[in-house]
């Protein structure tokens, strides 16, 4: 008796599941695949996002404050029709950072960020992380950018997790700033790996310094599938670069 009740709590084995007809296809459900790829301007919702660079060029806070102002024009219906928005916008930095990359250089911010910003110097990760944390509360910033070097302790999958949450509750957009780090856990609903990329001669001066340029790769995202990217900036706005471009309209490096 003992050895029958043995024989009837043995589980099927594996291989008789694999010879069954596999269940069809669920309609109505969009894949993976079916995701829309990334493409400048698209107001996707995105809210925290994290970007990868070395500290040998700017490659990483030039992207950055480039994608923050992409998806504030993409927010926008009618940008011509609509008042500009003259909200400030934060700039965190560690003391890590500061060595690494040096202080921001407003002459060379964008004309229409130069008056707003609001630079915060913080000694410590956890202090930069703080002054994130509560610049994101704050819905009179227009957008945070925010400077970590290397991956500190401080921030782990748990700050990284607070800082989603405050931007999405708050609606202010995030852009972190990964100088030196290698690319650890965290919930930044899109990750970009990124480094500069040859310039584009200018139209009436060749002899002149080019727009800014990047080779980027989107490695994680919530809403779009993984990609890389030949981007510029075209007349203040983030474009892919011309004769990139694929059938989908999206530009894919060789």
């Amino acid at each position: 008796m003992e050895q029958r009740l043995f024989r009837m709590t043995v589980p099927t084995p594996l291989s008789a599941f694999a010879r069954r007809r596999p269940l069809p296809p669920t309609r109505g459900l969009p894949g993976p695949a079916a995701a829309a790829r990334w493409r400048p301007g698209l107001a996707d919702g995105v809210l925290h996002g994290e970007v990868f660079a070395a500290s040998r060029e700017g490659s990483g806070a030039a992207l950055a404050l480039a994608l923050a102002l992409d998806r504030l024009h993409a927010a926008r219906p009618d940008p011509a029709a609509d008042r500009p928005d003259e909200r400030r916008w934060l700039w965190v930095q560690d003391d890590a950072a500061l060595r690494l990359t040096g202080r921001p250089y407003r002459p060379g911010l964008p004309a229409q960020l130069r008056h707003r910003l609001v630079h915060v110097a913080a000694g410590k990760p956890e202090d930069a992380l703080f002054a994130l944390e509560e610049g994101l509360r704050c819905r009179d910033l227009a957008f945070v950018i925010g400077e970590i070097a290397g991956n500190p302790r401080a921030l782990d999958f748990t700050a990284s997790r607070r800082l989603s949450l405050a931007s999405e509750k708050h609606g202010v957009p995030l852009w972190l700033v990964r100088i030196d780090a290698r690319r650890d856990l965290g919930s930044a609903r899109m990750r970009w790996d990124v480094r500069a990329a040859p310039s584009m001669p200018p139209r009436w001066n060749a002899q002149a310094p080019g727009a800014p340029a990047w080779q980027a790769e989107l490695f994680r995202a919530r809403a779009h599938p993984p990609g890389q990217w030949l981007l510029d900036l075209a007349e203040g706005r983030l474009a892919l670069r011309d004769g990139a471009a694929d059938a989908g309209g999206d530009a894919r490096l060789a």
